[in-house]
């Protein structure tokens, strides 16, 4: 095994078994034990604990990050892009759990690049700029954009970590009700949302 794949074994099983038992409860043995080296080979390539958790982190912020500003670019509207921003979330979960479930943890200062709420906060910046031109639009004050870009961005984060658990209903159909919700408001939700065909994603 090279070193590159020496080091992408490490960070594989390090990631599963962060997401497993949390920062402190992974230790450096069991990383080696189970990549079938001794201790040093993992000190050599992260330094140690701390190092290899740092990788897994960055990795999963930036790929969650990637996720969902390509989701609402693909949206050709306001509506699109929010359903396009909701299902990457969910899709994200659905295809790398174990990684969804280090992010929400309690953040580690080893992680060394913050916690998942800071996450969330670059997410909402990017939806920011959107409701700042759709409220000018519509005449209202676009200095409030941020405060709405962050209660967008909660709303669909905290739900994300609610369906980690219970897988149900399906990932489409939870992203229509979100933005029905988000749309809409309560005061005129519709009966049975559906998302629009360009959002839709199918395995």
């Amino acid at each position: 095994m090279t070193g590159k794949e020496r080091r992408e074994q490490l960070v594989e099983i390090g990631r599963a078994l962060f997401a497993e038992r949390g920062f402190d409860g992974t230790a450096v043995e069991e990383i080696a034990a189970k990549a079938g080296v001794s201790k040093p080979v993992v000190y050599e390539h992260f330094g140690g604990k701390e190092g290899l958790y740092a990788v897994v982190v960055d990795r999963e912020m930036a790929r969650l990050l990637s996720m969902v500003t390509q989701g609402m670019a693909d949206g050709l509207h306001y509506r699109g892009k929010l359903e396009g921003a909701a299902l990457a979330l969910l899709e994200y979960i659905e295809e790398s759990t174990d990684g969804f479930r280090i992010l929400v943890r309690d953040s580690h200062a080893a992680s060394g690049t913050g916690t998942f709420a800071s996450l969330i906060s670059d997410i909402a910046t990017h939806v920011e700029y959107l409701l700042v031109e759709e409220f000018e639009r519509h005449g209202r004050d676009g200095r409030l954009a941020p405060m709405y870009a962050q209660m967008l961005v909660g709303m669909v984060a905290m739900t994300g970590q609610w369906w980690l658990e219970v897988r149900k209903p399906r990932r489409e159909e939870v992203a229509a009700h979100l933005v029905n919700l988000a749309w809409n408001g309560l005061s005129r939700l519709e009966p049975a949302p559906r998302l629009r065909p360009r959002s839709r994603k199918t395995k």
